[in-house]
């Protein structure tokens, strides 16, 4: 897998995904919403850390830098 993700989305992704998960434990959000969201913050988390989204390639967005040799 070729990376597809920049370092600004990477954290963005992180962001979002804390930001569901302290909602979620705190109880602003529960119930099935609240499962869906942790499941989505959960594959956030995964495509930020591999820096590959499979849905950045159906779509042919690209935000990492490409590196000159």
């Amino acid at each position: 897998m070729k990376d597809n993700m920049g370092g600004a989305d990477r954290i963005i992704r992180l962001l979002i995904a804390g930001t569901v998960v302290a909602l979620y434990y705190f109880e602003v959000i529960n119930g099935t919403l609240g499962i869906i969201l942790l499941v989505l913050a959960g594959i956030f988390v995964l495509t930020s850390f591999i820096g590959f989204c499979p849905l950045y390639r159906l779509f042919g967005i690209n935000t990492c830098k490409s590196k000159k040799v």
